[in-house]
């Protein structure tokens, strides 16, 4: 490509220079004297214009690389997002059929819930951002759900300070920490989460116990290594991920809203 425009350059160079030097000149000299004495003047518009056709190819170019990579970015988000929806609603789906077998009277409200839960998930997370109330009340929802499904088997504990809740935040990033702290702890254990949010600041903490055998499967993993791309995609260089893996397994989440 580059040889043909240096041939495509110098053919018209050169008969650009004997057009102007025969019509406009009329100096009737050779054309080894004609291109020595006014090359000069083809040379330059002709090097203004292909800077000016190489800016735009450029620019054209960084156009259609930022559109590719945008398109990628959402279609790896829609991707992340689709493997969060059915755990959280299989989970919730299983707690009603075991109260309509054991407790039926706590099933009309449980399933309210899991309506609102729907739309949360197929509707409002559909956008890249949502109301930071519309969020936490899904958390809340879900918390619900968990306590009654882990009743005598787990102590656990909820706790939230929120100054505001007029932020926005991406949809369903808090809950893959929470039900992953609720997925691998152990019978009979502490699940801890809080969740604070101060001058546009969040923060979200969840301990739970573990198997230390088993938190190197790819099963307990795979739902914070999402998290974490995601995170990367939405909130580069805005956030905080940590994962500490002492006597209990603790996750510590901060976003700048």
């Amino acid at each position: 490509m580059y040889l043909l425009y240096t041939l495509v350059f110098a053919t018209i160079s050169f008969l650009a220079t004997q057009l102007y030097c025969y019509s406009f000149a009329k100096c009737g000299c050779t054309i080894i004297k004609c291109l020595s004495d006014y090359l000069w003047q083809s040379l330059v518009p002709l090097i203004f214009l292909s800077f000016i056709w190489i800016l735009y190819r450029f620019i054209d170019k960084e156009d259609e690389i930022e559109a590719i990579k945008k398109e990628h970015v959402e279609m790896e988000l829609k991707f992340l997002k689709s493997q969060i929806n059915p755990h959280v609603l299989f989970n919730n789906l299983n707690t009603i059929y075991s109260y309509a077998l054991e407790n039926p009277k706590e099933v009309p409200e449980m399933i309210l819930m899991l309506s609102d839960n729907l739309k949360h998930v197929l509707y409002e997370s559909n956008s890249k951002t949502i109301s930071l109330e519309k969020e936490i009340r899904f958390i809340d929802n879900y918390m619900k759900f968990q306590m009654l499904r882990t009743e005598g088997t787990k102590q656990v504990s909820y706790k939230k300070n929120i100054d505001s809740y007029s932020h926005q935040i991406a949809p369903l990033l808090l809950i893959t920490i929470i039900e992953n702290a609720f997925k691998h702890s152990v019978l009979h254990s502490d699940v801890s989460i809080f969740i604070k949010v101060e001058n546009g600041i969040l923060e979200c903490v969840c301990e739970n116990d573990y198997d230390k055998e088993k938190v190197s499967t790819t099963d307990f993993r795979i739902g914070l290594q999402n998290l974490e791309k995601r995170l990367a995609l939405i909130y580069k260089d805005r956030h905080i991920f940590r994962i500490d893996k002492g006597k209990n397994f603790k996750v510590y989440l901060k976003l700048n809203l």
